[in-house]
C-alpha cells in the first residue's frame, strides 16, 4: 500500500490524484495501468455486483481473448472503419491480428457456427475482459486510459420487438448495478458511435470533471432504481417510459429548442457528466454481412437481430471516487470498499493495546467482516491521514487512553462522526452496518 503524500504531477483530475496518493494504481506506459492490491480489491468488487446484475437479468457469462482475428472485422466490414484507435498486429506467421477494442465479431461468429435452431433463442452472452483502445492522448488515469476492464454482453433475438425486451432488461440491469454501487446514474439517449444501430442509451453519472456535458430533466435525479424484487421476465416497458420520458441528452443528442419546449426553465439540469456504460441495439448489422441465421419455426432462415451493452469496469473505480471523496481523500460506498474497516491501533508495542487489537481483528474475520489492519510504528496523525486517504467505511480507534475507559472509538469516514463505545457494541455496529 505504497501511499503517496504530495499530489503527483501528471495528475489533472480527483480519481486520478486519489488512486495514485492512496497506493490503488501506477502507471505501467502512456494509458496502462498496474493495479496494486487495494485497487485490485476495489476492481473485484465492482466486477462482482456487475456479474450478479448481469445474471439476475438472464445473461450467461463466457470468456473471449483479447486477441481476435483482423478477418472478421474485415467479414463484417469494421476493419478499416474503425480508425487507428484500434491496435493492429502480425502474429509470426504474417497473419493480421487486433487487440480487441470490443467483441461484436467475434460472439456473432461464436454463435453462428453453434446456434441453429429458432429454439435456442434468446440468447445473451457476456463476458468481463480487457480491452485496448489506441487513445491519442489518454488522460485522466484510468478515466480515458488505452488499456481497461469491460463487461460487454451480446443479446441474439428471433425479431426486432424481441431484442428490444432484452435491451430493455438490460437497461434494467444497469440501474440497478450502478446504485448498488452508490451511484445516482441517470440514462441518456445517445449517438452510436463506431458500434452502429438505430437505439442507444448512455448512462451517465454527473461530475464535475465529466468528458462532456448532459442535459436532462431535474427530476430524473431524484429516481431510483427498480428493487431485488424486479422481475425480469414480466413487461419492463413502464420501468422504461418511467426512465426515458423525460429529457435527457448527451452533447452529441442534444437538441436546445426541444430542450426548452420540454423542460420548463426551474427543472433544466446542465452538468458535465461520466459515462459509465453504453448500451446498444443494432438489429443485423453484424449478423447480416456475416450471415449469423437460425432456422425458423417452419424451416426458413431467420437472421438475428443483435444488441450490445458495456460496462466500463475499470473506469467505475475512478468514477465513483469522482462521485465520493473530500478533501482528505476517498469516501468508498460500503458496497464497493476495499475493506469494509480499518483497525487503527494506536500504541503498537504496548501490550495492553495490542492485545485488544488482535482480539478485536480476530472477532471482525469471524463475523465476515473485512478488515485492514494498521499496526505500523507511524504516529497516530499519520495513520488518521492515511485511513482518511483509502476511505474504508468506517475506523476502529484502539488506544491505551480509551481503554483504560473499556471504550473503543468507531468513526464513520463518510459522516465524519466518532463515538465512544465499548468493544462489544463497536463490533455489533459494524456487524449491522
Amino acid at each position: 500500500m505504497p501511499i503517496l503524500r504530495d499530489d503527483p504531477k501528471e495528475a489533472e483530475i480527483v480519481s486520478h490524484r486519489l488512486m495514485l496518493r492512496a497506493g490503488l494504481i501506477r502507471q505501467s506506459s502512456a494509458g496502462i495501468y498496474s493495479w496494486l492490491p487495494m485497487g485490485f480489491r476495489v476492481l473485484q468488487k465492482i466486477e462482482q455486483i456487475v456479474r450478479e446484475e448481469q445474471d439476475r437479468a438472464g445473461a450467461i457469462e463466457m470468456l473471449m481473448p483479447t486477441i481476435q482475428s483482423a478477418d472478421l472485422w474485415r467479414e463484417s466490414g469494421r476493419y478499416d472503419d474503425y480508425g487507428e484507435e484500434m491496435l493492429r498486429i502480425s502474429d509470426r506467421h504474417e497473419r493480421d491480428m487486433l487487440y480487441g477494442p470490443t467483441n461484436e465479431e467475434l460472439i456473432t461468429e461464436i454463435f453462428r457456427n453453434e446456434v441453429h435452431s429458432y429454439r435456442d433463442l434468446p440468447r445473451n452472452l457476456y463476458h468481463i475482459q480487457w480491452k485496448f483502445r489506441d487513445e491519442i492522448r489518454p488522460r485522466f488515469g484510468v478515466m480515458r486510459g488505452r488499456e481497461f476492464l469491460m463487461k460487454d454482453a451480446y443479446s441474439f433475438d428471433l425479431t426486432a420487438e424481441d431484442a428490444k425486451r432484452s435491451y430493455n432488461k438490460m437497461f434494467v440491469a444497469y440501474l440497478r448495478t450502478f446504485e448498488r454501487m452508490g451511484l445516482k446514474s441517470i440514462p441518456m439517449a445517445a449517438d452510436t458511435g463506431p458500434i452502429g444501430g438505430d437505439l442507444s442509451h448512455e448512462f451517465i453519472i454527473l461530475a464535475e470533471t465529466g468528458e462532456s456535458e448532459v442535459f436532462c430533466h431535474a427530476d430524473l435525479v431524484e429516481l431510483t432504481a427498480p428493487g431485488d424484487d424486479v422481475d425480469f421476465e414480466s413487461d419492463l416497458t413502464a420501468i422504461m417510459e418511467q426512465w426515458t420520458s423525460k429529457y435527457a441528452a448527451t452533447d452529441e443528442k442534444h437538441d436546445a429548442a426541444r430542450f426548452e419546449k420540454e423542460v420548463a426553465a426551474e427543472k433544466r439540469l446542465s452538468a458535465r457528466g461520466i459515462e459509465v456504460g453504453h448500451i446498444f441495439f443494432f438489429g443485423t448489422k453484424y449478423t447480416e454481412p456475416m450471415k449469423c441465421q437460425v432456422q425458423g419455426k417452419e424451416g426458413e432462415l431467420i437472421t438475428v437481430q443483435c444488441g450490445s451493452y458495456g460496462i466500463g469496469v475499470s473506469r467505475l473505480v475512478a468514477a465513483i471516487i469522482e462521485a465520493s471523496h473530500d478533501d482528505a481523500g476517498i469516501i468508498w460506498p460500503a458496497s464497493v470498499a476495499p475493506y469494509l474497516v480499518g483497525l487503527i491501533n494506536l500504541k503498537t508495542g504496548d501490550a495492553e493495546t495490542d492485545a485488544a487489537c488482535e482480539e478485536l481483528y480476530g472477532k471482525l474475520k469471524q463475523a465476515g467482516i473485512e478488515v485492514l489492519y494498521d499496526d505500523t510504528d507511524e504516529r497516530a496523525g499519520a495513520k488518521f491521514a492515511a485511513m482518511d486517504l483509502i476511505g474504508l467505511p468506517w475506523q476502529l480507534i484502539v488506544g491505551p487512553k480509551g481503554l483504560k475507559q473499556g471504550e473503543i472509538e468507531l468513526k464513520d469516514r463518510r459522516s465524519g462522526d466518532r463515538e465512544s463505545l465499548k468493544p462489544d457494541a463497536a463490533l455489533q455496529r459494524l456487524i449491522g452496518a
